[in-house]
């Protein structure tokens, strides 16, 4: 199990994947105290006011996980996440390109913290076949997470299938956030690595990042709760 000294509370992040500001809200008023750290990705960023969204959140003292996977040359993406350190934004991420990783971590300032994306959890070893990677999934996973250590970036996002190899490989000091969680019976919609709440935590992922089994929930809040039960048991002492 993970052995930071994060409140337990603070390690679900809700995924606010939603085609509005307004619908977006809603869901934050809707779980109330249930939930305190949300990740908005590039869905909102579309919408408009996103950085109103940022400051709306924290102000009502929520963190916020700027999700936007930031890749384009070096220099630019310096100057994208340098300008988003100045924001209150907790964490954000790149994509697991050496030269871009380096660059995400000269520009992140003292407080903002950088993720690597090792291989999204809606891609299986077919699919980086298809898309002309020689390497295995696990072998490309763990080179990204090292190149992304290496670089000075704070941790990666990865899947819970492989958070216990990183563990292994990268030692207990670098942040695993883990996608692609799904409560025990919920559908896995467009991901192919899932997991559940146990089994992130398990193998090792310091916070899980849940949105559809939340969101499409009849009751979000009791949906929120119970995986806030999960984890509180799982932390306890």
């Amino acid at each position: 199990m993970p052995c930071k000294p994060i409140p337990p509370q603070d390690r679900l992040i809700v995924a606010l994947d939603l085609p509005d500001h307004a619908q977006a809200r809603e869901l934050v008023e809707r779980l109330g105290g249930t939930a305190t750290f949300y990740k908005i990705g590039l869905e909102l960023f579309m919408a408009g006011d996103y950085f109103a969204l940022i400051d709306w959140l924290t102000a009502r003292g929520k963190k916020v996980f700027a999700d936007l996977k930031f890749y384009d040359i070096p220099a630019t993406v310096e100057r994208a996440v340098r300008a988003l350190s100045r924001t209150p934004v907790t964490f954000a991420t790149v994509h697991g390109d050496p030269a871009i990783m380096a660059a995400a971590a000269r520009g992140k300032g003292a407080t903002l913290k950088i993720l690597a994306v090792t291989v999204l959890t809606s891609l299986d070893e077919a699919a980086l076949k298809a898309m002309g990677y020689a390497s295995d999934l696990e072998t490309l996973v763990r080179r990204r997470a090292r190149q992304a250590v290496d670089a000075g970036l704070d941790g990666v996002i990865a899947s819970g299938r492989e958070a216990q190899l990183l563990r292994r490989e990268l030692g207990d000091d670098p942040l695993i956030v883990t996608p692609g969680v799904r409560p025990q019976g919920s559908p896995a919609g467009d991901q192919k690595r899932v997991v559940t709440v146990e089994e992130a935590f398990a193998n090792g992922a310091d916070y899980i990042v849940v949105g559809r089994p939340i969101r499409d929930a009849h009751d979000p809040k009791a949906a929120a709760e119970a995986i806030q039960q999960q984890i509180a048991t799982l932390f306890q002492n």
